[in-house]
């Protein structure tokens, strides 16, 4: 009997609510269902993905709106729908079991677990029917169902096996010793792994690698090696000039089906985006490319302009599918270019951006042009008046929650974004997401993951902690409003308390306030997002340059040297932990300015012009009462603003002008 309107409707979750009118009789993840499950005596059948998942949708519509199907789901299991971007540590731990029981992972995730929670058997996608080399959804329910009914102490075994796999996997680290050999040892593997003709690393499904571009443009910046900026600009300009990047509306989708980041999975998710924009900003800087430039501004300003909520925060992400197919909203048929530029304008834009009448992509068109050119002033009427006729077509699915530590990645971009490209629009957004996430998705001094229509819940995880953190400290320094710092270092206190294990030498990513899973999860790797421990110990030694409070150096520094020996073995793995260790062992230069506002700005601006990895700014009047510990004590010269740069709080003689301070500051 088809049950309609099931516990889902509830759900804040838009992927939650996607699964509301389903036949199967769906539990949101909770006491309920393993209440039931217990009573019943019935195994639990756990399905993670999210809204802008295509092959979620494609198992949605094939299995789970099917009667037959959902009647066999409901007869033999109590079923639980999650939201892997609400609950990544369900996801965590529940991939890395499916990654022990199938060798590989991906969503939809479908595991199928004792009443206790303890996974049996699971994998991905699976059909309706047997095809694809996959056995069909009912076979494999009714497999999972027999085995939890006739061969239980097989499947406590085996259960007990697997969540070895996964304590095991959730583990992992190569502890060592931190020294400047670990950074030559992962930019000679990644020269290794570099893929000259196309850039990035390795072959197909092709991920942009933010975080370990971040990483070459550091290396570049202190040593100016040719082969290294080669991995940086080819990778760069591939990315942007192909269909991995939206050509009209900016900003980037979550990947390249192909070698060529010229056929994209079409979705489009937040954080991809703060990591991109941000790191096109700084090459746009330190590499002296306005085309990078260019590319970090349409990124952002596509956020503001569709992924803005009115109260300040920012929406997760965009579906990949529009109208029931992948893509549609983004490509194009010659005929309708032509329509819609007329001819005279219409011969340059498709000359550019290699539109013709066989297309490239199932007889469309995916817009890319050749890697580095500039694009032509004949072309931008084009552009504008197309993006104009797309905005009339049926848009991709928006999944409007507000997750916190994605938000903090794009507070942290427009902070950057702010100084580096001088767009005072950029700071405006990250002071109102930054006064967006301390009021409303805090609650009695808790950072909470998720806020919707006005509601926030669910306690946060070690990365809403440290992005949010590190996005409050990047906006400090583009405004030096100390208001910005307090937060950051409260947030990292707390941090600290919830997430620390002084045992283990590490955070984990699951707090103490966090709901008790059949593990605790920890996660090494920056994946997709950096991994919460790499961004947190980020943020624990800029707040030692701004503090010097030796607890947070000492904490940084036991999580460097756990993953020292992963970070020179798999350097693709440890973009954003690469990026803090090199940190760690540069020679960091705290620079603290006081003087009233407009006899300090030709100091100012010294201090926080370029690209300036390796030094940290605090700025204020030399009154006292400063809540930032590098300013305390700090007086002016002879009524003039003056500049202390200073070493790990060993600060030289104090300077009065531009010119003095701007020759302390060469190569930080």
């Amino acid at each position: 009997m088809r049950v309609m309107a099931n516990r889902l409707a509830r759900e804040k979750s838009p992927y939650l609510r996607q699964h509301a009118d389903n036949p199967v009789d769906w539990y949101p993840w909770g006491e309920e269902a393993f209440a039931r499950a217990r009573r019943e005596d019935k195994p639990i059948l756990l399905s993670v993905g999210y809204s802008a998942c295509h092959w979620c949708h494609v198992m949605e519509h094939e299995s789970f709106e099917n009667d037959a199907i959902a009647g066999l789901m409901n007869e033999k299991f109590v079923n639980i729908k999650v939201d892997r971007e609400e609950r990544p540590d369900i996801d965590q731990i529940y991939m890395a079991a499916v990654q022990a029981m199938a060798g590989q992972g991906g969503w939809p995730m479908t595991v199928f677990m004792t009443p206790e929670g303890r996974p049996y058997f699971g994998g991905t996608y699976f059909p309706p029917a047997d095809r694809y080399g996959r056995p069909g959804f009912p076979r494999v329910l009714l497999g999972a169902a027999a085995a939890y009914a006739d061969r239980r102490e097989d499947v406590e075994r085996n259960a007990d096996v697997i969540l070895g796999h996964v304590q095991h996997a959730l583990a992992q680290q190569v502890p060592g010793k931190m020294g400047p050999d670990i950074l030559e040892q992962a930019t000679i593997l990644l020269g290794d792994h570099f893929e000259p003709r196309r850039g990035g690393f390795g072959r197909a499904p092709k991920f942009p690698p933010a975080m370990t571009l971040e990483f070459l443009l550091r290396v570049y910046h202190r040593s100016d090696d040719l082969h290294v900026k080669r991995m940086l600009t080819k990778t760069l300009d591939e990315m942007a000039a192909g269909g991995l990047y939206d050509q009209l509306g900016g900003g980037f989708h979550r990947y390249s089906t192909d070698d060529e980041w010229l056929v994209p999975h079409f979705e489009k998710m937040l954080y991809d985006n703060a990591l991109l924009a941000r790191v096109y900003a700084l090459a746009a800087e330190r590499l002296a490319e306005p085309r990078y430039a260019r590319v970090a501004r349409e990124t952002l300003d596509w956020v503001l302009r569709d992924m803005t909520c009115p109260q300040g925060g920012f929406y997760s992400t965009l579906d990949a599918d529009s109208e029931g197919e992948e893509g549609k909203f983004y490509v194009w048929e010659y005929p309708e270019v032509l329509t819609g530029l007329g001819s005279s304008q219409a011969e340059p834009f498709c000359a550019f951006y290699g539109v013709t009448m066989a297309g490239n992509w199932e007889g469309k068109t995916i817009l890319h042009f050749h890697p580095g050119a500039a694009i032509p002033a004949e072309v931008e009427p084009g552009r504008a008046k197309l993006l104009e006729l797309r905005n009339k077509r049926i848009p991709p699915g928006l999944d409007d929650k507000v997750v916190a530590s994605w938000n903090g990645l794009m507070l942290e971009a427009l902070a950057d974004a702010a100084r580096l490209l001088g767009d005072a629009q950029y700071r405006d957004a990250a002071r109102r997401n930054a006064d967006f996430l301390l009021t409303r998705m805090v609650k009695d001094g808790v950072l909470l993951r998720v806020w919707k229509d006005g509601d926030a819940g669910i306690p946060a995880f070690l990365e809403d902690y440290a992005d949010v953190a590190s996005g409050l400290l990047a906006l400090y320094q583009a405004t030096f409003e100390e208001r910005w710092f307090v937060a950051a270092r409260e947030l990292a206190d707390k941090a600290i308390a919830l997430f620390w294990d002084e045992a283990g030498g590490l955070f984990f990513d699951s707090g103490s306030h966090n709901e008790k899973l059949v593990l605790r999860p920890r996660d090494p790797y920056d994946n997709a997002v950096p991994a919460g421990n790499s961004v947190i110990s980020d943020v624990l030694l800029r707040l030692h340059a701004l503090t010097g409070d030796g607890r947070y150096a000492d904490i940084a520094g036991r999580v460097l040297e756990m993953f020292a020996g992963f970070m020179a073995r798999v350097p693709t793995g440890f973009g954003r932990l690469l990026c803090v260790a090199d940190f760690a062992l540069a020679d960091v230069r705290e620079v603290a300015i006081v003087g009233a506002a407009p006899e300090r700005g030709a100091l100012v601006a010294a201090a926080i012009t370029g690209y300036y990895p390796y030094r940290i700014v605090a700025i204020g009047d030399g009154a006292d009462g400063t809540k930032v510990p590098l300013l305390a004590g700090r007086t002016t010269r002879d009524g003039l603003a003056a500049a202390y740069v200073c070493r790990r709080f060993a600060c030289d003689a104090p300077v009065t002008t531009a010119e003095a301070l701007a020759g302390k500051l060469q190569q930080t």
